[in-house]
């Protein structure tokens, strides 16, 4: 994406090169932003007395813990910044903060991986920087900036990755597929504190379990002065009727709403329908920049789906026309079961 976009990553940062120290990004963050820069600052400070320390193992795993925050958490966040619109300011601060991020664990890695460290390295910087070092091996180590390490931030952060493993948790208890949007969800956290900092940070919550609105109860305050919490059944009675509800053993929970309205039916079959195209596409070996026309099928109610969320289906997919019917000979399609019945998908190349 960055690369169909033409981003440069020399101009990040008034002309700092990057294979220089890799400072931090510049302009508009988010907290997201934010979070895994300060999450990568106190990476920085335990590899390097870790290594210091002469203790590879922790330092090590250290950076096996970020990159799987970096992938699973960060990227999978963003992945709609890297995706949709131009060149705005909030998608020039994504590609920087990931590429800060990737530039910097590679120079971690090269005491341990030296050729996977080099490759990486050789592909992000010396292709795009001419005064860069022209190793890894030879670039300076990367220093912790205690000044971008937002402690709060982090804990908050991993409150909100509590509460998405928790809602997870609820839907596969009510039978709930991950594509299917929901209404609501109620989270329950421990403090005032925790509420606060988790409705500031909702919209990592809601775009993480497909919700369409998180309430979210302090037991603190909402038990005060009872002598006992019985854990789920007080809870679903202050989430209401038609929830599923999951715990752990910190005394956390979230409910989420079964109850699916036909809105919400449709839209999570279209949900279903774009990862099945999405699927086609990559069977057909097309470019992620290559328009395409879709093909369907089968069953009836598609055509309403496809005429409620046809713009949400083309945007996602980069499909110019939505076509009711078979595919021509040749096509990439598939003959997939939908909510019983037996339907066709397929895609051809636009043009």
């Amino acid at each position: 994406y960055a690369n169909l976009d033409d981003f440069d990553p020399t101009l990040r940062d008034a002309g700092k090169s990057a294979g220089a120290d890799t400072p931090a990004p510049q302009g508009k963050l988010r907290d997201l932003d934010r979070w895994i820069i300060s999450e990568l600052n106190v990476l920085l400070r335990k590899v390097t007395d870790g290594l210091d320390g002469y203790d590879p193992t922790s330092s090590g795993r250290a950076i096996q813990d970020f990159v799987d925050d970096l992938s699973n958490w960060y990227v999978r966040q963003s992945r709609r910044r890297f995706w949709v619109g131009e060149m705005d300011d909030d998608k020039i601060a994504a590609f920087q903060t990931l590429y800060t991020c990737l530039v910097t664990v590679a120079k971690l890695l090269a005491p341990y991986t030296p050729f996977i460290a080099e490759s990486v390295y050789r592909n992000l910087v010396t292709t795009v920087d001419r005064e860069a070092p022209e190793s890894v091996h030879l670039a300076e180590w990367p220093e912790a900036d205690e000044s971008l390490v937002d402690q709060k931030l982090m804990d908050d952060t991993r409150l909100v990755m509590r509460v998405v493993s928790l809602a997870r948790a609820a839907r596969q208890k009510g039978s709930l597929k991950v594509r299917q949007p929901l209404a609501s969800a109620t989270a329950f956290v421990q403090t005032k504190e925790q509420r606060e900092a988790l409705e500031k940070l909702a919209g990592q919550v809601l775009d993480e379990t497909n919700v369409r609105a998180l309430r979210v109860v302090s037991m603190a305050e909402q038990f005060a002065g009872a002598n006992a919490v019985t854990i789920p059944d007080d809870l679903l009675a202050v989430a209401g009727e038609g929830h599923s509800i999951a715990t752990d053993d910190a005394g956390y929970a979230v409910a989420v709403d079964t109850r699916l309205t036909p809105e919400l039916a449709d839209e999570g079959l279209a949900r279903e329908l774009v990862h099945r195209i999405q699927n086609l596409r990559k069977a057909a070996g097309l470019e992620i920049s290559d328009r395409i026309v879709v093909y369907y099928a089968g069953l009836d109610r598609l055509s309403d789906v496809f005429s409620r969320f046809g713009d949400y289906v083309r945007e996602e997919t980069l499909a110019d026309e939505l076509r009711e019917g078979v595919a021509p000979e040749g096509a990439a399609s598939e003959a997939v079961k939908v909510e019983g019945s037996e339907v066709t998908l397929g895609v051809v190349k636009a043009g």
